[in-house]
């Protein structure tokens, strides 16, 4: 692999860099410099963001978020190590089929298109995001939904202070594209490292339907690993014990 000291750090939806601010200080600690762009219109405190998101993020896709990925990563002096959370690991997927980066680490990753499960959990708590009756309508989810969809193992009163903190407006499109042609990977073509990391306790993107997303990727040239992590959720990057993934992050890096 060509060596980076550039990390890209690529949040999921309801989320926005103020997510990766730990993981950038314990990556910057080891020698790499990292960034953590916003898709567009989701840049700002949380708070401020909840009480008036932008009228036209209804409308942005996966393909736009993709594409200004895409863009951002051209203007830096090195092809970057990618590192992305929920959405945010379909991205890498995406970015590493187009040779953007010199490695990608998914964790709890959003399935691309084709990859899909059965899981009650993984359906309950899907759908009232990518809803279709609900047009281009912002999504700002509920306490009570993001307790179960990202923080299911704590208590309602940590939940809050995680949703206050962090939990911003959100797109139904972007995944909503995501599970169409925006989302589609060719799994069989030769491609750059990829680490696939689930929570074991993930409701919303199970450790199954991780696994599978891994296995799907079929080029025998290719370098490919995955890590289930116990009791973690989808909350995984932000819980306690982040650190633990974020070494283990780092020390596959040095291993490639």
């Amino acid at each position: 692999m060509k060596t980076s000291k550039t990390i890209v750090f690529i949040h999921g939806l309801f989320q926005n860099p103020n997510s990766w601010s730990e993981w950038k200080k314990y990556f910057e600690t080891k020698g790499y410099q990292c960034f953590s762009p916003a898709y567009a219109y989701h840049d700002g405190k949380p708070s401020d963001l909840r009480k008036q998101p932008d009228p036209k993020l209804g409308k942005l896709t996966f393909e736009e978020v993709v594409h200004s990925l895409s863009h951002f990563i051209y203007s830096l002096p090195e092809k970057p190590i990618l590192i992305g959370h929920s959405m945010g690991g379909l991205a890498v997927q995406k970015l590493i089929e187009m040779n953007k980066g010199v490695a990608g680490i998914c964790i709890d990753s959003a399935p691309p298109a084709g990859v899909f499960s059965f899981e009650w959990s993984f359906l309950k708590a899907n759908f009232p995001t990518i809803n279709p009756f609900k047009g281009n309508s912002i999504c700002l989810p509920s306490v009570e939904w993001f307790h179960y969809a990202f923080c299911n193992t704590m208590t309602m009163e940590q939940t809050q202070i995680e949703y206050d903190n962090y939990v911003v407006p959100e797109s139904r499109n972007i995944p909503r594209s995501g599970t169409l042609k925006d989302g589609k990977i060719n799994f069989n073509a030769p491609h750059n490292p990829l680490l696939f990391i689930a929570g074991e306790r993930d409701n919303i993107v199970p450790s199954s339907l991780n696994r599978k997303n891994y296995e799907v990727y079929s080029d025998k040239g290719s370098k490919k690993d995955f890590k289930e992590f116990a009791g973690r959720t989808h909350y995984i990057c932000g819980q306690q014990g982040w650190d633990e993934v974020a070494e283990y992050c780092h020390q596959w890096l040095q291993k490639i």
